[in-house]
């Protein structure tokens, strides 16, 4: 893990702020604002600038705040003054913060002196009277230092030292040095040494009850060869159901990719029946391996093999990773991109027989991204691919005949635009394309004999623009207003297709139209349903308005609102001449405050279809409150019986070491609380416990309900802060 204390978080800072050899620097995705409208910012980043009365200086995710800011180019120095506090991302996607009084750094050099500081970067934290570092920054010197893992005002340990030195990512090196246990000191270090890397071995351990599994405890080994190279061993023990066990293997190979290869084995004493009555085999397992590289620049690949002995086995045990990927597929896959072309690759087995799979054996693409055709106004893009494929039936009942067939296909579609800009502010964009698809050695659909050609022609034109307005005075306290834009953008798209000459009946079905709630893409370049193509003649009406404002120095979308439909104007079978109205609603009155909405408006029936509203409230690190409610029609023809759930996520921390979380999903339709989660959260300094009651009701006799004691080093996470409001049945185990 990297520690990387004011030396690097202010190097990426202030280094991008004044490059004296680089004038453009200041346009270099760089922002400096008044923190509250009240500061004074003189001059620019080219000339050196003074800023007072607080500043906010933002720059590729990290940001500085200061009660003055000035830059003297003749002595090459930037110097932040008056609680300075800089938040940055590291390279490891992990947050660190860095408060102190002062701070001065040479950007020509790269040297850095800083007083009274402190950082975290969890799980170090350190405070200093000073710290200076290096030209090469890789090395930094803290004196009258004090270092901890303990994230509390008042942690339970600590080490004081003379001095520490650091090596960012690697170790620190603590001279003089005495562990306190609270105030009390405990033992004394003439010099002390600690590598910051990875500890090499630790075991995870979830005991708990579930009525599915009687007592049950979950755990694993995990040691670190290296750097590079993670190793877990999983060994479960469930009452009712028997014991798991299995190995895995993270690894790093650099620019030859990252991977993980994972087996899991149990014997279930009670396997039972699947959803359609087939008898589950008493030995279980499942075998998972992903790798993925990018090798060099322009190409990447990746390889995903999944093999289950049944279709319940992760929904049975994994529960997690089952609400996450119901059907998992196996495939390989690989990209190259040059300027204007692309070439994709990808090969997709039927591994799980239980599985309903298209396998591709393979399936090769070339895409022509748009691009100008010599000085003309006409630009070019196509699509072309050949494919083996082969439609595999999964699991059926029994009497159920399967239908499976294959096919060699080769689809090439060409399109012409000619993007337009009138009056300096309206966009027209029209187009004109045509698709040929061939079916050959089509085998196992008695009624699509021998070879197939398809014709296909397609026009149309897109119509839009964009408009606003600013006003600079606008303010208001309660809705968090400094200066209101409006922005609004209307378009018009408009799509041709006459009848092809073959219809999708009469084509084999592999890449064929699915039902969507959203509306599906016009053009033929997103459209990816090539056996389904059909006639078309529709205009999709779309208005998008957004209102911003500046909070914290920062733009924001205080509305963003997007309504759309479509008209046919000569509808095919089975649809009408108005499709539903869609509208996506996002509203933030205040900074912890958004309003979510997406809603699916019949406009025929005039009815709702769907509607999703989701209120977050994040007004402090003490409590956040989530309240979400989701209505789906029933549709027995294409999505099936429809829902009326309300969702509710509190947490609060009651204090330093105690938080709880409720979260209940209530189906109003049939008034059954379907899910309840209970967690009671303990801070045992370098661990931290979740206390879990989980309630489900599946309409079944019986009740499923568990009871798990979840333990994790905050060095070593299991999840993310606050990933598990989103994720509870994370806190269940595996």
């Amino acid at each position: 893990m990297k520690f990387t204390p004011l030396g690097l978080a202010l190097l990426f800072t202030m280094a991008a702020l004044a490059h004296a050899d680089e004038p453009a620097a200041a346009d270099d995705g760089i922002q400096i604002d008044s923190a509250d409208g009240s500061g004074v910012i003189e001059g620019s980043v080219a000339t050196g600038f003074k800023a007072l009365n607080g500043v906010v200086v933002t720059y590729q995710g990290t940001t500085l705040t200061a009660h003055q800011v000035q830059i003297d180019q003749a002595t090459h120095t930037v110097l932040a003054e008056g609680d300075v506090i800089i938040r940055h991302s590291t390279a490891t996607g992990r947050s660190e913060v860095w408060r102190g009084d002062k701070a001065r750094y040479d950007y020509l050099t790269k040297s850095l002196v800083a007083e009274e500081f402190r950082v975290g970067q969890p799980p170090y934290f350190a405070s200093a009277r000073h710290l200076t570092s290096g030209q090469t920054n890789t090395v930094q010197i803290a004196t009258d230092a004090v270092l901890t893992t303990d994230d509390l005002a008042d942690p339970g340990y600590k080490i004081k030292a003379r001095s520490l030195t650091f090596v960012p990512g690697k170790s620190f090196t603590a001279k003089d040095a005495t562990l306190y246990l609270g105030d009390v000191p405990v033992m004394y270090f003439p010099s002390y040494t600690r590598d910051l890397e990875r500890h090499p071995n630790f075991w995870t351990a979830t005991p708990g009850y579930r009525s599915l599994y009687g007592p049950f405890l979950l755990s694993s080994y995990h040691y670190f060869w290296s750097t590079n190279v993670e190793t877990a061993l999983n060994l479960d023990w469930r009452q009712r159901r028997g014991v798991g066990v299995g190995p895995e293997i993270n690894y790093d190979l650099g620019k030859w990719g990252q991977g993980k290869a994972e087996f899991y084995y149990t014997r279930d004493d009670l396997s039972g029946t699947n959803s359609i009555g087939a008898q589950l085999p008493t030995d279980r397992h499942f075998t998972t391996f992903t790798h993925q590289m990018e090798p060099w620049e322009d190409f990447s690949a990746k390889a995903v093999v999944r093999e289950q002995s049944d279709p319940l086995v992760v929904h049975d045990f994994f529960e997690g990773e089952y609400r996450k990927d119901t059907q998992p597929k196996s495939f390989f896959e690989a990209s190259q991109f040059w300027r204007n072309f692309s070439l994709d690759a990808v090969a997709q087995p039927q591994i799980n027989d239980f599985y309903r799979t298209v396998e591709r054996l393979p399936d090769v693409k070339l895409t022509g991204l748009r691009q100008q055709i010599g000085e003309t106004p006409f630009y070019y893009e196509s699509e072309s691919s050949l494919a083996y494929l082969r439609y595999r039936e999964g699991l059926l009942p029994a009497g159920v005949t399967s239908t499976n067939f294959s096919a060699f296909r080769a689809d090439s579609f060409h399109q012409i635009v000619m993007p337009e800009t009138f009056f300096g502010w309206l966009n027209v964009t029209p187009r004109a394309g045509g698709r040929f698809t061939h079916y050959g050695g089509v085998d196992g659909l008695p009624d699509i004999n021998g070879d197939k050609d398809r014709w296909v022609f397609n026009t149309g034109a897109e119509v839009s623009f964009k408009a606003a307005r600013v006003w600079p005075g606008v303010r208001n306290d309660f809705l968090e207003m400094d200066g209101l834009r409006h922005i609004i953008e209307p378009s018009i798209n408009y799509a041709y297709v006459p009848k092809p000459d073959k219809q999708p009946y009469e084509l084999p079905q592999f890449d064929t139209e699915l039902p969507s709630y959203r509306l599906l893409p016009l053009d033929f370049t997103d459209y990816n349903s090539i056996d389904s193509v059909d006639s078309q003649n529709t205009l999709r009406f779309g208005l998008r308005n957004k209102f911003q404002t500046k909070r914290a120095g920062q733009v924001e979308n205080l509305l963003n609102w997007s309504l759309y439909t479509d008209w046919r104007l000569h509808p095919g079978a089975g649809q009408t001449t108005f499709p539903d109205l869609y509208s996506d609603f996002d509203f933030s009155p205040r900074r912890w405050i958004t309003l979510n909405s997406q809603v699916r408006y019949d406009i025929n029936g005039r009815d709702w279809q769907e509607t999703y509203h989701r209120l977050t409230l994040l007004p402090n690190d003490t409590w956040n409150w989530t309240l979400g409610h989701r209505y789906l029609k029933d549709d027995p023809a294409t999505y099936g019986i429809g829902n009326n759930l309300i969702s509710s996520s509190l947490y609060y921390r009651i204090n330093e070491n105690w938080g709880f979380r409720f979260s209940h999903f209530f189906e109003a339709r049939d008034g059954v609380l379907e899910e309840q989660y209970y967690t009671l959260y303990r801070d045992l300094r370098s661990w931290t416990a979740a206390l879990t009651l989980r309630i489900r009701d599946n309409r079944q006799p019986q009740q499923d309900w568990a009871i798990v004691l979840t333990l994790q080093l905050k060095a070593f996470p299991r999840f993310g802060l606050g990933r598990d409001s989103d994720h509870a049945d994370w806190l269940l185990g595996h």
